[in-house]
């Protein structure tokens, strides 16, 4: 493969021409692609008018676009609106009698955490790990899991400080206790190297609106390969079934791969938009994604650090994502004050997080540095 630079990356994407864009955690920027892609969308409405069997195509496109991206096999992804969905239909599928237990963390996306929150009134016993040192600590992982836990949920980086989890390791202790595992790879899917073999994971999610480039109503369930569900998926539709399209209302066969967590018809613009996204990721070598935004990072958090500003992040020495989280006294009003300089970044909580793609660049570290600086608050 020939390494594509994030010079000529950056070149899909026009708006960063007066945008400096730190806010991927959110919304990854417009694309040429997407636009093209959203043109085809419109197009083959105009030429078909109801082009079901071409718009199938970019599902399964999407599909297998996102399997090659984690090392997964495309019969292993189903294709869901979004993480939440995603999440409901894993936990559907556990028994929680003998193993009622659900184990998450303090620094887990209220869309994960929120639907093992979810799961109570049918007898399950949601754990929150604390986020100690703004991380999570796998031997609290270790401490914690039992013969009575059904689901370890880990964020392989969390939405919160970007702290990045020793996702293999957690896994294995699930796995060692007869535990299943859940793996939130939101955000970190586009710009951290993930094979799902070498994490071990039983499931993992991750949506399209995010660095993978795309748009909302589109997100991906990795469901490991020969796993067996404790009871059929809840929730289900006509895009469940082994046949969608023989129309039998009155059977309810579950396919044996992950297509069996579907339900409804899928998004077909955010279809179109997931499959431009990756597509323009797959010309990439996402180690080198990495090491590229690593260095942004660590330019970032050296010069704002020189500039008095205080970080929610965990110690050096420990791995983080593609974010920057940055405490200031009002971050609604310090995003908005950004925004009106064409620097858009995303408020959480108490920090403002700022956060990097491949195609940022060291002038937008500059950017933003320099507008912080000048930035005094409300």
């Amino acid at each position: 493969m020939t390494e594509t630079s994030p010079a000529v990356f950056r070149g899909n994407f026009p708006m960063l021409a007066d945008t400096v864009h730190l806010a991927s955690c959110s919304q990854g920027a417009r694309s040429t692609r997407l636009d093209e892609a959203m043109r085809e969308m419109l197009d083959s409405m105009r030429e078909h008018a109801a082009p079901w069997g071409i718009w199938m195509g970019e599902v399964e496109r999407a599909r297998s676009g996102f399997a090659a991206l984690i090392g997964a096999a495309p019969e292993e992804i189903a294709i869901v609106p979004n993480a939440s969905v995603g999440a409901y239909q894993v936990a559907s599928t556990l028994s929680l009698r003998e193993r009622p237990e659900l184990l998450t963390w303090e620094l887990e996306f209220p869309s994960i955490a929120q639907v093992w929150l979810g799961q109570r009134d049918r007898g399950a016993e949601v754990t929150h790990l604390p986020a100690t040192d703004a991380r999570l600590r796998t031997e609290e992982v270790a401490a914690a899991v039992s013969g009575r836990t059904a689901l370890v949920s880990v964020p392989l980086v969390s939405y919160a400080n970007g702290a990045r989890a020793e996702v293999a390791e957690v896994t294995g202790l699930a796995r060692e206790a007869g535990a299943r595992s859940f793996v939130d790879a939101y955000q970190a899917a586009g710009v951290v190297d993930i094979d799902v073999r070498r994490l071990g994971c039983d499931y993992l999610v991750a949506g399209a609106l995010k660095y993978l480039l795309g748009l909302p109503g589109f997100a991906f369930l990795y469901v490991r390969g020969g796993i067996e569900d404790q009871r059929t998926p809840s929730l289900t539709g006509w895009f469940g079934r082994r046949d969608p399209f023989a129309f039998d209302p009155h059977e309810l066969d579950f396919p044996c791969e992950a297509r069996r967590f579907e339900t409804g018809t899928p998004a077909i613009p955010a279809a179109y938009a997931a499959r431009a996204g990756l597509e323009l990721l797959s010309g990439l070598d996402i180690a080198a994604v990495e090491r590229h935004i690593g260095g942004l990072v660590q330019d970032t958090a050296e010069r704002l650090n020189e500039l008095g500003y205080r970080f929610y992040r965990p110690a050096a020495e420990f791995a983080t994502g593609p974010m920057l989280a940055v405490y200031v006294e009002d971050p609604e009003h310090a995003a908005g004050w950004l925004a009106q300089r064409r620097i858009v970044v995303s408020a959480r909580g108490s920090v403002i997080r700022l956060s990097f793609h491949y195609y940022n660049t060291a002038e937008d570290v500059a950017a933003a540095c320099a507008a912080l600086a000048e930035y005094r608050g409300p």
